[in-house]
């Protein structure tokens, strides 16, 4: 299986009193695969995996699977302390989902080695393929990550530490380890303030957390990025990433909450967030609302 172009990670939408909002979800992800969304990666980090519980988990996963209808490949978070994400893993493969995104163990830290068989057991799980996120507490070495990528059902390696040096290493490793066909992944917040550097080490995919509310500014990066066309991306950059990243880390939690605002602001209300993540205060939207229009005139709608 093959990802390509912009990787699109839905919100969960809530409604006011809390509850997962089903056709608020359906609608969401079928406006970002009608905009040319590469991959639809549902009940992840921007969709508030951390607060969902199994039966929302499924539910989530399942709406993706519809919405989509066959037309991107979908994958789903798994991850958090280990009984959970191997639960996780199998509902998603009995929901219809393409794939896993494994996502960092629940808080304690561990060796490299504890991890390769974190991942070991999430994966045989499922007969899904994995993309292994290394974020937060989970920092692989380049030999674990090699390691792991010679496991049957490991297809990927999602990179959300942002050393270069470490993933220089890491990819190396991979490549001298398996000949066989192998994902890397830019998975920073706004991953596309990195997006040049990473290319530079062969990492073309990425993440975006933006395409969930202006695709139309999420689709001209990419196509600006991927053609060499570094004056756009500069713009880009100036006009519109820059600053969202700057209001993004005003408030913990806003990497969330910013882009479930933005989802209201074009059109559908997503809902709030969930504890322990605070809803955008409204003079931020307020400023957000003017980044989203600097950011269209750039790329001409």
């Amino acid at each position: 299986m093959r990802l390509d172009g912009v990787l699109f990670f839905p919100v969960t939408p809530f409604a006011a009193d809390g509850t997962l909002n089903e056709d608020a979800l359906r609608r969401h992800v079928e406006r970002g695969v009608d905009a040319g969304a590469g991959g639809v990666f549902a009940a992840c980090g921007t969709g508030e995996f951390n607060s969902l519980g199994l039966d929302e988990y499924e539910r989530v996963v399942r709406i993706a699977v519809e919405a989509t209808a066959g037309r991107v490949p979908v994958f789903s978070g798994a991850g958090g302390a280990l009984p959970f994400a191997r639960d996780c893993a199998r509902i998603a493969e009995r929901s219809g989902a393409d794939g896993l995104l494994l996502l960092p163990p629940y808080l304690v830290n561990a060796p490299a080695s504890g991890l390769v068989r974190y991942v070991r057991e999430i994966a045989s799980a499922s007969v899904l393929p994995s993309i292994v996120y290394q974020r937060g507490n989970a920092r692989f070495t380049p030999e674990s990550a090699a390691e792991i990528a010679g496991l049957p059902g490991v297809v990927g390696f999602k990179d959300g530490l942002g050393d270069l040096d470490l993933l220089q290493r890491i990819t190396l490793a991979v490549r001298q380890a398996t000949d066989r066909e192998f994902m890397f992944f830019n998975g920073l917040p706004t991953a596309e303030m990195t997006a040049q550097a990473y290319r530079g080490l062969g990492v073309n995919l990425y993440s975006s957390a933006v395409f969930c509310f202006v695709p139309e500014i999420s689709l001209g990066f990419h196509k600006a990025v991927t053609a060499g066309d570094d004056d756009l991306v500069r713009r880009l950059l100036t006009g519109f990433y820059r600053p969202f990243v700057e209001l993004r880390d005003l408030v913990p939690g806003y990497a969330v909450a910013l882009v479930k605002a933005g989802v209201a602001l074009r059109g559908l209300d997503a809902g709030p967030v969930r504890p322990p993540l605070v809803d955008a205060a409204p003079e931020h939207v307020a400023r957000l609302e003017e980044l989203i229009a600097s950011g269209l005139e750039i790329v001409g709608c």
